[in-house]
């Protein structure tokens, strides 16, 4: 364990001193609120006006669907910059020199693993709480305590879920050019993936329930459902519950697969057992690799 830890802290400090992969794990998280601050948020506060009438309240709704979506883009991208060490380290020939060591491959896939999931859930967490203060002025209101704390344990799953699953993909990477390629693609289809340019009850119900079986929509679900419980309820107040059940669908706020309705610590499941299946397969690929 001592060994895991002492290869996770050195992957750790060496991220952070490298300023550029600390702004480009941040870069798709700009463009994003980029983008949703000239055209996505007033086109979503109309779509929802036209539905339910100028209410009080519409744009706290529609932040903190944004704000959700954006922190979960961010367990992804986060945790991939934080691979980049990784890349580093197979194309100066470090990882060679790990293979001849006396390390399990179980401990070095491990130490990178938690040291993207420490650096994942630091910057994500450091997101969250920007986006709380966007919220608040722009006029919302801050999420309770508790709330705050299921954001967080929501946060830890989702980093644990993406870095294993990252690290699988990093692992066929072996230059930095082929890493920026690869992070360019997962910058481009994560907010697809996210139901953040387009919410996923608008998918053709092919595409939707492809992408429902993508851990990171899980992760968008569950965190749209802690932001925005106090908002929805006090915009639909007196809706009738079919349209309060539509928006909640067709937003990304609930989810169906096949036709039955997905609960909260199914999603919760999910992610775990990802996270678990994609450590393994690593260490499978690493072993591989390098045996």
């Amino acid at each position: 364990m001592n060994t895991i830890l002492v290869f996770a802290w050195r992957n750790i400090r060496l991220f952070f001193r490298d300023k550029t992969s600390v702004f480009f794990s941040f870069l798709s998280v700009l463009i994003i609120v980029g983008l949703y601050a000239l055209f996505l948020g007033d086109a979503q506060v109309k779509n929802l006006e036209a539905t339910v009438g100028s209410v009080d309240g519409a744009r706290f709704l529609v932040d903190s669907w944004i704000m959700a979506g954006i922190i979960a883009v961010n367990t992804v991208t986060i945790t991939l910059g934080a691979f980049g060490i990784m890349v580093q380290d197979e194309s100066k020939k470090t990882m060679k020199d790990f293979a001849v060591a006396p390390i399990k491959r179980s401990w070095l896939v491990a130490s990178y693993v938690l040291s993207a999931w420490f650096i994942g859930i630091v910057i994500t967490t450091v997101a969250f709480l920007v986006g709380e203060l966007y919220i608040v002025l722009s006029g919302g209101e801050l999420l309770p305590l508790g709330s705050m704390l299921q954001v967080l344990g929501i946060v830890a799953l989702c980093v644990f879920s993406a870095s294993s699953m990252v690290f699988l993909m990093v692992s066929f990477i072996k230059s930095d050019s082929a890493f920026s390629t690869l992070s360019t693609i997962i910058g481009t289809l994560i907010g697809f993936l996210a139901g953040i340019y387009i919410p996923i009850g608008v998918m053709p119900q092919a595409v939707q329930e492809v992408v429902k079986a993508i851990p990171i929509t899980h992760g968008a679900v569950l965190l749209r459902q802690v932001f925005m419980e106090r908002p929805i309820n006090d915009v639909f107040a007196g809706a009738p519950a079919a349209a309060v059940e539509d928006y909640r669908s067709a937003m990304g706020i609930d989810m169906t697969l096949f036709g039955h309705a997905v609960t909260a610590s199914t999603m919760v499941l999910f992610l775990i057992v990802t996270g678990i299946v994609f450590f393994a397969l690593s260490v499978y690929r690493i072993s591989r690799r390098n045996g």
